[in-house]
């Protein structure tokens, strides 16, 4: 297959990825983060308060707002559905997509742009990502456009108006990635910049920075809603700077505790089908350079995606998403080695994927084995059929894609990696979806909305569903649970009920009334007498009605 043809096979892969990423917007949103992000979103829409973050009507500082406007922008555009809630985070997926192949084609030859797309598009880790939302594929847009935008300058002329705008660009770019992530924004590529001026003994890229104007657009973006929120909220430096960034790194105060190597197989296996190729792309990309004083874009994209891995794997916070700004530079490496290496080399990294696929196939066979009850088993047999079939893809990929490689059908071979990874994840999702009673409050939520009156009262009684107060457009009142709006709760008591031998008394006031709770919870509530009208049950959630 000619570029060109791959050209055209690219776009219609892009499409693709549209299509699949559409279908996928409208499953209902999971546990945790999915209902936490998009119901600070909901709330800031609902109260015209752009400046404060709140979580089920409590401050709640732990991340900076690009998002959450952005989100409520997609709410008050689309209304109140998931696939509003996830566009944000799509469209950024989308974006770095776009950057990508852009600076693939600034850097190397006419190929290295779809090849760099390609490596993106087959990474499942990535796809996944970009219809799940956290708040990692918003940093990564705009570590990767930093990045991007200053490799893009460090190739133009000296002096040159050109390097002076991306240059500025990249300044923008960083003040994005402060806002929706916080510091890390700064720390990836500042201390990826650094580590490349030390390996070369060269220190004259900081000479190029802009400073001066770069400063004052950083600042001018960057700025102006921590000088607010501050103004605003006197407890707020205290937290975000301190507890969210130092403490959550240094600790294991958020109970994310994982070992050192955590994110290793995780960073393997966000690039299958080519994990097996991922360590000589590294080899290949850093060698490919000369060490000197010209520019060396593979070697600083290599540096900033090791930072990220290290940074993390030392961090006493884990979460699996968090190494996902690590991925675009390495797409841009394994881009690179996509088109340079000896076709014959690139099938063998192939060979061992349909032993890969065998593998999570037979786990996915035998994972209704392993369930705590019997819900849960009958939800993994649901899910069981999608999972096979995501298996029997990756499988199919491992056969096929090696067969075109090694007869010379080098960009048939790599699309064909690409849509079989973007199907297979399809699959999976639609597996995961399956799931969606145990992972999501969807249900309860309906239930509840079918019973709401505006003076009706609602509780949440030593557990938090993260995606109720989204689907029904309301608060409700903590009983006997604080965790992360332990913070927010010191400077609004008020909003909580702090012992359970402290609700029969506000349960029994006049009026309707509504409550989630655990199993347990509502036994022990009933054993007391407590009347309560029972809605709806699941093992995870109990919802009551006041008689």
């Amino acid at each position: 297959m000619n570029l060109q043809r791959s050209r055209i096979a690219l776009w219609i892969l892009a499409a693709v990825a549209l299509v699949v990423g559409i279908d996928n917007l409208g499953r209902p949103l999971a546990n945790p983060d999915e209902g936490r992000y998009s119901e600070i979103s909901r709330e800031m829409l609902a109260s015209g308060d752009w400046v404060t973050p709140r979580l089920n009507g409590i401050k709640y500082f732990e991340k900076p707002p690009l998002q959450y406007w952005a989100s409520a922008a997609a709410l008050a555009t689309f209304g109140g559905e998931e696939f509003a809630a996830r566009l944000y985070v799509a469209l950024c997926g989308l974006l770095t997509l776009g950057i990508v192949g852009f600076t693939g084609a600034r850097l190397g030859n006419a190929e290295t742009d779809v090849a760099a797309m390609l490596a993106l598009l087959a990474s499942p880790y990535f796809m996944a990502l970009g219809g799940i939302v956290t708040l990692d594929m918003g940093l990564t847009l705009w570590t990767t456009a930093t990045l991007c935008a200053f490799l893009i300058a460090e190739l133009a002329p000296d002096g040159s108006p050109a390097r002076r705008r991306w240059m500025i660009a990249a300044w923008a770019a960083m003040a994005l990635a402060v806002l929706s992530k916080g510091l890390i924004g700064i720390v990836f590529p500042a201390a990826a910049l650094g580590l490349h001026c030390l390996l070369r003994r060269d220190f004259t890229a900081l000479g190029r920075l802009e400073w001066g104007y770069g400063l004052v657009v950083f600042l001018a973006i960057a700025a102006p809603w921590f000088v607010a929120v501050s103004y605003a909220n006197p407890e707020f430096a205290e937290f975000f700077f301190v507890n969210e960034h130092f403490r959550r790194f240094l600790t294991t105060s958020h109970r994310r505790t994982e070992p050192v190597w955590y994110f290793v197989p995780i960073l393997l296996a966000g690039f299958l089908p080519w994990m097996f190729a991922l360590p000589g792309a590294v080899i290949h990309g850093w060698r490919s350079e000369v060490l000197g004083r010209g520019p060396q874009p593979l070697r600083l994209a290599i540096l900033f995606a090791a930072f990220v891995l290290v940074f993390f794997s030392l961090s006493g916070s884990k979460l699996p998403a968090y190494i996902l700004p690590a991925f675009p530079p390495l797409a841009l490496v394994l881009g690179r080695y996509l088109v340079e290496a000896p076709a014959p080399r690139l099938a063998m990294c192939l060979v061992p994927i349909p032993f890969v696929a065998a593998i999570l196939g037979y786990a996915a066979w035998q994972s209704p084995d392993g369930a705590r009850d019997a819900w849960t088993r009958a939800l993994y047999l649901d899910a069981r059929p999608w999972a096979l079939v995501g298996a029997g893809i990756l499988f199919a990929i491992g056969v096929i894609a090696p067969m075109l490689l090694r007869r010379g059908r080098r960009w048939l071979g790599m699309i064909v990696v690409s849509i079989g990874t973007m199907v297979m994840v399809d699959c999976l999702e639609d597996a995961y979806e399956q799931m969606a009673p145990r992972q999501s409050g969807l249900a309860v939520a309906e239930k509840m909305r079918a019973l709401l009156a505006p003076a009706t009262r609602l509780y949440s009684v030593k557990i938090y569903d993260q995606t109720v107060p989204f689907y029904i457009g309301r608060t409700l009142t903590l009983v006997d649970y604080g965790d992360e709006f332990e913070p927010g709760l010191k400077s609004q008591p008020e909003l909580r009920i702090d012992k359970l031998e402290d609700f029969p008394a506000e349960w029994l006031r006049p009026g309707d009334a509504l409550a989630i709770m655990q199993p347990d919870t509502y036994r022990k509530l009933r054993s007391q007498g407590l009347p309560m009208q029972l809605v709806h049950e699941d093992p995870r959630r109990i919802l009551v009605r006041k008689p």
